[in-house]
Formats: structure tokens, sequence, C-alpha cells
């Protein structure tokens, strides 16, 4: 097993209020059609999303054009943005920068080569030998398929220190003229930030005396038939959303038997879940997930919060739930399941178990 020493989310800018966010995007997005800026408006008013954060000055967006500009911006502001929540994680798990044996990173909103975790190990002072691993393409399931993944690696060495980093600038995708559904539904959608993860194997010393859960199980699912329903279309201007309205059918269908099938083998059931760390990919995707599990009205309430507060931060979402849930105090000795829908359609699962409050 695994356990998780500490978690921070980092946000770029002042929170700003949707509504002045959909006035700056309407003109950018839409154009002249008035008709396609009136129903963006209105989708943005119904995204369950009051304030989200941007990483650039509102008035910079209009004079990005094209996806060289975009990606620049996405390394400069975003190396800065994901340094800032490393350091924030590493001071509450106690842990020193050059004690991390493994880091993986994953974005799906800009790419580099280095990649940004290369240009965290020499600002951040990670030892020269630090295991990499860079990832781009889970999108929002990013954050809970690099906590399974560095699960996995601590299962090999449980000695070691590792750290989960997600960083998503979902503002530099914005695409001038696309008055496309999907496209109007993302702009109101996601917000940008990073996030960061420590955990340590079951051998650290660390592990015995850490208030954070333990990561008992992981399971991964890819749905055939959805490749359609959610993820990008690279353009020469940058990435073009994909957004199927059937989504929450997907996920209203399928998650059931999926998480039923992770508990079932640890011999627990729904009910037995204490917390549900659920990334906020949405008011109708947590509906979907609330639906078809049968869960207590405020089952998902760390996730409605962090929807409001942020937006749909992509792999980062469902980090800042884990930031916002760890912050409502230790559960007692329960179970918790950690979930996350991306791009395949897929589907990361963890199943977690918090240890007996103590004193």
């Amino acid at each position: 097993m695994s356990r998780l020493l500490a978690v921070a989310t980092a946000l770029p800018g002042p929170p700003r209020d949707q509504h002045a966010i959909s006035e700056i995007v309407a003109p950018i997005v839409t154009g002249d059609d008035e008709r396609a800026g009136r129903l963006l408006r209105r989708l943005h008013a119904n995204s369950g999303v009051r304030t989200r954060h941007l990483a650039l000055a509102p008035d910079a967006y209009a004079g990005i054009r094209d996806f060289g500009h975009a990606n620049d911006l996405y390394l400069a502001v975003g190396t800065d943005l994901a340094e800032r929540a490393v350091r924030d994680a590493l001071d509450r798990a106690g842990v020193d920068p050059a004690e991390v044996d493994f880091l993986l990173f994953t974005s799906v909103t800009g790419i580099g080569a280095p990649s940004v975790d290369a240009s965290l190990v020499g600002r951040l002072g990670m030892r020269g030998d630090v295991k990499r691993l860079p990832s781009f393409g889970l999108g929002c399931s990013g954050g809970a398929a690099g906590l399974a993944r560095v699960h996995d690696y601590l299962a090999g060495h449980p000695h070691d220190t590792a750290l989960v980093v997600c960083l998503e600038l979902c503002s530099l995708t914005l695409q001038h003229d696309d008055a496309d559904a999907a496209a109007l539904v993302a702009s109101g959608l996601f917000g940008d930030g990073a996030a960061a993860a420590v955990l340590v194997g079951d051998r650290h010393p660390a592990a015995a005396a850490a208030a954070g859960p333990r990561v008992v199980a992981t399971r991964s699912r890819l749905y055939p038939g959805t490749q359609d329903d959610l993820g990008w279309r690279v353009r020469a201007s940058g990435f073009r959303i994909v957004l199927s309205a059937g989504l929450p059918d997907v996920v209203h269908a399928q998650i059931a038997d999926d998480v039923e099938g992770l508990l079932s083998a640890h011999d627990l059931k729904p009910g037995d879940v204490t917390r549900w760390v659920v990334h906020a990919g949405g008011p109708r995707i947590l509906d979907a997930v609330q639906d078809a599990l049968a869960l207590p009205p405020d089952a998902l309430d760390a996730s409605r919060a962090s929807l409001a507060a942020v937006g749909n931060l992509s792999s980062a979402s469902v980090l800042d739930v884990l930031d916002r849930t760890l912050r409502g105090g230790p559960p007692g000795d329960s179970p918790g399941v950690l979930l996350a829908f991306g791009p395949g359609v897929s589907l990361e699962m963890l199943l977690l178990q918090w240890s007996p409050t103590k004193g």
C-alpha cells in the first residue's frame, strides 16, 4: 500500500466572477453571432461555477491566435504555478525536495520537451537521479491515474517518496470564433490551476504516523466506442474540445458496476463509503454519479464546492476535491473512493482507507 502525506492546490490570479468571464469570453468565442452569445451566457450561468481563476489578465486572451503562442504561455505561466503547488504540498508533508524519489507529471492543456517536471527538478532542488514520468492525454482522469500509478510504483519501492503534479491552464485552449455547442459549454466550465500530492510507501518512516488515507487498491476502465465523447481535436489554432452531450449517460450507465466491483473485492458496498472524492466534471456528471450509486444528498458536497469555486480543473480537479475533503478532518476508521473520468472514455478509481483517529 501507499500513504498520502499531503495535497495542495495552486491557483493563478484572483478569483473572477463567472458572469464577468462570460462577458470576456463571449466576443472571442462567438464573434458577432448574438444568438450564440446568448446561448453561451445561459450555459455559463447553468454550469455550477460561480468563480474561476485565469492564467492571464482577461484582456490578454483576444490576442492569442495560434497554438505556439498559447503553448509558450502555458510553459511560462504553468511552470511557476506547478512550482507553487509542489512547494506547498512538500511543506505540508514535511518533506524536503531532495527526498523525492519519483515524480509523475500530468497535463492535457500544453506540451513541452523537456517537460515541465524537468524544470521543476532544478527549481525545487530535487536530486538529479529522481525518476520522472511525464504524461499527456489522460485529461480529467490524470490526477486519479497519477495517484494510481504512483501507488503501483510505491508497491515495488515501499521505502520511497513520490510526488504527483497536475498542471492545467484550460483558458489557453480557448478557440476564437468556435460557436460549437461543446466549445460554448467548455468555455464556461473549465478553470486554471495546478495541484500536487505527496505519497510514501508503506515502509517509509512517515507512513505510520500520517493522518492521510492509505491507498488500498486501484482500478482502470476504458469504455469501448466512446472515443468521440470526450477529448481534443488538435488544430493549428490549438486544442479544440470534444465533449458529447451524451457523456453523463455513459457515466450513469457504467459507473455503478465498476465502483461496486472495486468495493466488493474488499467486502465493501457503496453504503460503507464515508468519503466520495469525485472530480468536478460538471453538474450533470456529478448528478449522474450520485444517482447511479444512490449516494446521500451531501456525498458530493466537496466536489460541488470545488466546481463552484474554481471550475473543472481537469486533471488537477480531483486533487482539489481531495484537498477540500482532507480539510474536513479525518473521518475515523472508514473507506473512501476517489474517481475521475477522462478521454477514452476512461475511468480511474482508487479505494482509500482512513486509519482510526489517534488521541
